[in-house]
């Protein structure tokens, strides 16, 4: 494995270049500008649809067709290649908490209906359990390449350090777009104007590394590594974040037999590191139940439950294994 990792290419399988338009040129987003974000995304995924099918890709063309339904939010859309996109969900700019979600391997636009169902799951959740007078929002994040499972990329950090300065860059408009947005509600819980939202980011899988790389300055308030198979660090500490760290793994989860080694080898880095689940790690475990790898935001079950708990800052109520 670390000879494949170190040797073999590390872009991944390639992928057909699909013909698709150039991202939509966008002012930066802000509250007031919101609609028209996603008018022009949608635009663009529409073109997206129009063009993979002239080209005979009939599934691209469908999933594009379905991003570009008027009821999608995008605050980014590129069709190009494997694809990629951040969805919102709820009404961002007047949200109390909101929740990023960072996906891991094998995630594009051929396989976003999945990352969009856990998005959705956890809204839907969320928005029964908030306390009245607290909105919330969740944003399902795709801006990043994800590596395939069975490639010599998913064994590396290499996919994970190209995508976090773009997932500090994205935190940083996030915190700007909310800025001063407060709902106006007086219902325990609810942001007035001024006030910052809260904001919590959940990692899944490859994501988890991700987060890893970028958590050092990343204005977040929780940080939660689900099915982790590490971060590249060795303890919650060596994150250097202000964030709380968390950490859960389903009973069923493929991911715990994954050797936690890491190892520098002709200058590329190999393995995680350390289990977060360990208690070396430092970070704060929670139960998410017996679940396997694709199972955490299932409705109904422990993890999602207190993914929830996070979320809403409820941590008090948070179950443990």
């Amino acid at each position: 494995m670390i000879t494949g990792a170190v040797v073999l290419p590390l872009s991944g399988a390639a992928r057909a270049e699909i013909p698709a338009p150039p991202p939509a040129v966008l002012s930066p987003v802000t509250a007031a500008t919101l609609e028209q974000t996603y008018e022009a995304n949608r635009a663009n995924a529409a073109e997206a649809s129009r063009m993979a099918a002239e080209y005979g890709d009939r599934e691209r063309a469908e999933a594009d067709r379905e991003m570009a339904d008027p009821s999608r939010r995008f605050l980014s859309f590129d069709g190009r290649g494997f694809g990629l996109a951040t969805e919102v969900f709820g009404d961002l700019a007047h949200a109390d908490r909101i929740a990023v979600l960072v996906p891991g391997s094998d995630t594009s636009i051929d396989t976003y209906d999945r990352f969009r169902d856990t998005a959705r799951a956890l809204h839907q959740r969320l928005t029964r359990e908030a306390p009245q007078g607290t909105r919330t929002a969740v944003v399902a994040w795709l801006g990043y390449q994800t590596p395939g499972t069975v490639s010599t990329t998913v064994t590396t950090t290499a996919r994970a350090e190209e995508a976090a300065p773009e997932l500090r860059d994205f935190i940083r408009q996030l915190r700007a777009l909310t800025a001063d947005q407060g709902n106006g509600a007086a219902g325990e819980g609810s942001r007035t104007p001024g006030q910052r939202p809260r904001i919590s980011l959940l990692c899944h899988s490859y994501g988890s590394v991700v987060c890893g790389r970028a958590a050092p300055g990343l204005d977040v308030d929780d940080i939660a590594l689900i099915g982790s198979p590490g971060t590249g660090v060795d303890t919650a500490a060596a994150l250097r974040t202000r964030a709380r760290v968390w950490a859960g793994r389903g009973g069923d989860d493929w991911v715990a037999e994954v050797p936690h080694v890491r190892i520098d080898v002709l200058g590329t880095t190999v393995g995680f590191g350390t289990d977060p689940m360990s208690p070396s790690f430092g970070a704060r475990v929670f139960a998410a139940g017996d679940g396997g790898h694709s199972d955490y935001f299932r409705p109904g079950s422990p993890s999602l439950a207190n993914l929830t708990r996070i979320v809403l800052g409820e941590t008090s109520e948070m179950t443990h294994d």
